[in-house]
């Protein structure tokens, strides 16, 4: 059975994040699924081009972070994904890169309450971007 050209592009894009991912230390998956509240298997569907489960735009932010992306991998892969998905990018500030801002943070102990703390840190730095960019 032919594929569908838009399989093609989400196998290209799954290409290069399983790439990526294949090139981070040991426990960055489950790492990742822990910053999304999902399981392991979410993270292994969603990232292997051998599923045809699509990437849900709403999770890049945390991927980009969880995962260390340079700015020139954000950018390949973006450009993949666009090609997947014409117009699902979410809004980032008017179309500014992202780019990855690494700070030292407390570990609470606790994989629930880092994970909390994580998710709050980032909200914040959203809704500030929000605020810089003319939002409310």
């Amino acid at each position: 059975m032919a594929r569908e050209p838009s399989d093609e592009a989400v196998i290209a894009y799954k290409t290069i994040l399983a790439g990526l991912l294949d090139n981070r230390p040991s426990g960055t998956r489950q790492r990742l699924a822990a910053a999304l509240g999902k399981h392991r298997s979410f993270v292994t569907q969603v990232t292997s081009p051998t599923y045809d489960t699509p990437l849900p735009a709403r999770h890049l932010p945390t991927i980009f972070r969880v995962c260390h992306f340079s700015p020139a991998e954000q950018e390949r892969f973006l450009a993949a994904y666009e090609a997947a998905h014409p117009g699902r990018l979410p809004e980032s500030g008017g179309g500014e890169k992202l780019r990855t801002l690494s700070i030292m943070a407390p570990d609470l102990g606790d994989e629930k309450k880092n994970r909390m703390f994580d998710d709050a840190v980032a909200e914040f730095v959203r809704s500030m971007a929000s605020l810089l960019n003319g939002g409310d």
